[in-house]
């Protein structure tokens, strides 16, 4: 299992690494009023990426708060005591005794 995770991970790290490779040429980035952003186009993507992420995270953020409130509203303040006897033997049985006849 190891040897396959570690296969993936290269697999994911190669792949990756040789998108960098043949992403490196110049972009630009225009934004509003005139400013422009130049960064090599793996950069770009990777920024973009990113941002995507951390805005899905941002906006993730109030629903996470609410369950997590629920959660700890529904949470036992103590937990309730689990019995660790059994009843003695003599009384197992003793509501139901067996039906003869059958």
């Amino acid at each position: 299992m190891r040897l396959f995770r570690l296969l993936l991970w290269s697999f994911v790290f190669f792949t990756l690494f040789a998108f960098a490779l043949n992403n490196g040429e110049p972009a630009t980035v225009h934004w509003f009023f005139g400013f422009a952003w130049h960064a090599p186009m793996v950069v770009v993507v990777l920024v973009s990426f990113v941002a995507g992420c951390l805005f899905g995270m941002f906006g993730m953020l109030p629903s996470w708060w609410k369950h997590r409130r629920r959660a700890k509203r529904q949470m036992p303040l103590a937990p309730t005591p689990v019995p660790t006897v059994a009843p003695p033997a003599s009384d197992f049985g003793a509501e139901h005794p067996p039906r003869e006849g059958l």
